[in-house]
């Protein structure tokens, strides 16, 4: 480990904290009036369940600061919160490997233009191939028990809301949902990334036997165009049959923070690489399943309500619009992204928790405060950029392997991009075709969450 990683940390919660609900949503009490373009209301104090803080902060808890210049970390319900609202991850009220459907119960509710904080937990470190104990895992690495998270070591002990099976179930930690008053069927949630701040100062990558860009098939097969020596993880490692996940055979890097960069080691080696944080999964409530783990349910494809969307550009600064399905749009994140490629091809980004904060505002049909699109299909927006995308199984139920085709999202990104030019912008729509074709990217957003996706990045520069 490093110097540079987080030695000689100060003592963190007071004894007890991060455990039940006492950590779980603290809704911060005051008004906002929404400077959004979409509906917005004064906002009063949010509900939901919960205990009082002081605006911006939360009571009681302080977070304990590494040397090495990486700054605070992140403890449940510790450190600068500066949503309206907070929402921890506690084992009672996340889900772990499954989305809220329809049917879940918020477990916050807040109204449209207000802002919430959501201490977002990596599923890295804890899961059952890892040995699903955080203190021993990035103990064993060299971790400061002080820098390991407090909700991580809970969810890892204490998670009993749903049975898991590390082998059908989603990796995720998802947590929410939040209500959104005012929210209905047929409206558009618009979401506005403010923050997106790493909680520790290390992330993990890992590639899972059977999954990822070139993951071994059923019958020990290659995919498609490599031979069975070019799979990864190798197949002479795999060894799933052993029923035991930690003896599978997995690989996860870990991958430290040192002045603001990420760093692998590979023998004498390091290699450096930018940060740059995102929410991998945003999403509001889609499936109509009842039960909290139907398969549609699952958290790993990504749907017409958001989830698993794995889009690196939806950092903070951006926006992000999704179709409501549900009253109060039930609106949910989780797996935290410090860094990802375009195609996430070996499984996983670096995974890393995050403290996000949100403005939720809801947008009503033929208001003109979200892209047409948006009202059936998800829609992105940066400062620079509109992004249109495509999947492949946009209800998510393809079978457990990578089924998703390439080809399919494509065509869906290149006629949502149509879509909104021409009925948006005005633009004829052969040359709104031409014009993508000159001047648009198209990018592979991730080729491993079963339902694959692609995102196109139109320049808003060249509409000035």
């Amino acid at each position: 480990m490093s110097d540079n990683f987080g030695r000689d940390a100060a003592e963190t919660l007071v004894s007890g904290l991060g455990r039940r609900r006492f950590m779980g949503v603290v809704a911060a009490f005051g008004t906002l009036t929404a400077a959004t373009g979409c509906t917005s209301t004064q906002a009063a104090a949010p509900g939901g369940s919960g205990t009082a803080s002081a605006a911006g902060t939360a009571s009681g808890a302080a977070g304990s600061t590494p040397s090495g210049g990486f700054g605070e970390i992140l403890q449940p319900n510790s450190g600068t919160i500066s949503g309206d609202a907070y929402l921890a991850s506690t084992p009672e009220d996340v889900l772990w490997g499954y989305v809220p459907t329809v049917h879940a119960t918020p477990v916050l509710s807040i109204r449209s233009g207000q802002t919430v904080t959501i201490d977002a937990l990596s599923h890295e470190g804890i899961l059952e191939d890892q040995g699903r104990n955080p203190l021993e895992y990035f103990g064993g690495l060299g971790v400061p028990e002080s820098s390991i998270l407090q909700d991580a070591v809970s969810i890892a002990a204490e998670y009993n809301r749903t049975p898991r099976n590390f082998d059908k179930d989603g990796p995720h930690i998802v947590t929410g949902p939040v209500a959104v008053e005012g929210a209905e069927p047929g409206d558009v949630l618009k979401i506005e990334t403010l923050e997106a701040i790493p909680r520790v100062p290390y992330g993990v990558v890992s590639s899972r036997h059977g999954k990822g860009g070139l993951a071994v098939q059923p019958d020990v097969l290659p995919p498609a165009g490599i031979t069975l020596e070019e799979v990864m993880p190798p197949v002479t490692t795999d060894n799933r049959a052993s029923g035991i996940p930690s003896d599978y055979g997995n690989v996860s890097v870990f991958t430290a923070i040192e002045d603001g960069k990420a760093v692998m080691t590979s023998g004498d080696m390091k290699v450096r690489f930018a940060l740059r944080p995102f929410l991998g999964m945003m999403g509001v409530a889609f499936a109509e399943s009842d039960g909290l783990t139907s398969p549609e349910a699952n958290s790993v494809p990504p749907t017409l309500g958001g989830g698993n969307i794995d889009i690196r550009h939806l950092g903070p600064g951006s926006t992000f619009y999704l179709p409501v399905k549900a009253d109060g749009a039930l609106f949910y994140v989780g797996d935290p992204h410090m860094g990802m490629g375009d195609g996430e091809v070996a499984l996983t980004a670096m995974e890393g928790s995050l403290r996000g904060t949100f403005r939720l505002t809801v947008c009503k049909p033929g208001s003109g405060n979200a892209p047409s699109v948006a009202y059936t299909y998800p829609f992105g927006e940066t400062k620079d950029a509109w992004i249109p995308i495509g999947l492949s199984d946009p209800d998510g139920l393809a079978g457990g392997g990578v089924t998703g085709d390439l080809n399919v999202a494509m065509r869906r990104a290149i006629i949502n991009a149509l879509d909104f030019l021409q009925n948006d912008r005005g633009m004829d729509r052969a040359i709104a075709y031409a014009y993508l074709s000159a001047a648009a990217d198209f990018a592979v957003s991730q080729v491993v969450d079963r339902t694959v996706g692609v995102h196109g990045l139109i320049n808003k520069a060249d509409f000035a």
